[in-house]
């Protein structure tokens, strides 16, 4: 499911009750496209009006505005808006390590955890090849060349992924 923009303790939502909270619609645009700005600040206005009118009231627009701005946040992602996720998904190991390096500045624990992680994927896909190194058989050298090339791509695509813009051609988030 991460990253867990459209849950309600994601980065958009936190944004949204930031600017419900502090009034200010500014807080919650740069989540959104610039084209959906003006939807943004009319949905803003609705909610804060609607707000006014009782907890009932109050609890409905929160909601609405929360869907709106994910919806359009995810538009502009080109990902699919599938509703607002509740609370307390699970959204893996690496997207806290993240958050954890934005609030403190410090990218240490995440470093760590993907080094980690890399160096056991990296490992276990030679062990494969090494496995497989002695092979007699066409279907087992058919196998060694499947994990060689395999490795070989992995890594390929791997370094692309370090350098590409983490938006680039959009993505979903679950």
């Amino acid at each position: 499911m991460p990253p867990h923009c459209d849950s309600m303790d994601g980065p958009v939502v936190k944004a949204a009750e930031a600017a419900l909270g502090d009034d200010n619609v500014e807080l919650i645009l740069p989540f959104v496209p610039a084209d959906a700005e003006d939807e943004v600040r009319t949905a803003f206005e609705r909610a804060t009006a609607a707000r006014a009118e009782g907890p009932i009231a109050h609890e409905v627009a929160d909601l609405y505005f929360f869907d709106t701005v994910v919806r359009l946040h995810r538009a502009g992602e080109g990902a699919p808006f599938t509703g607002v996720k509740p609370a307390g998904g699970d959204v893996g190991p690496v997207i806290p390590l993240a958050e954890d390096a934005i609030e403190t500045g410090s990218i240490e624990k995440l470093h760590a955890f993907l080094s980690a992680e890399l160096h056991r994927q990296l490992q276990s896909r030679l062990d494969r090849i090494v496995a497989l190194t002695d092979a007699v058989t066409t279907a087992e050298r058919r196998e060694y060349t499947e994990a060689m090339l395999g490795l070989q791509v992995y890594s390929h695509h791997l370094y692309k992924s370090m350098h590409r813009d983490p938006h680039e051609g959009g993505h979903s988030h679950g």
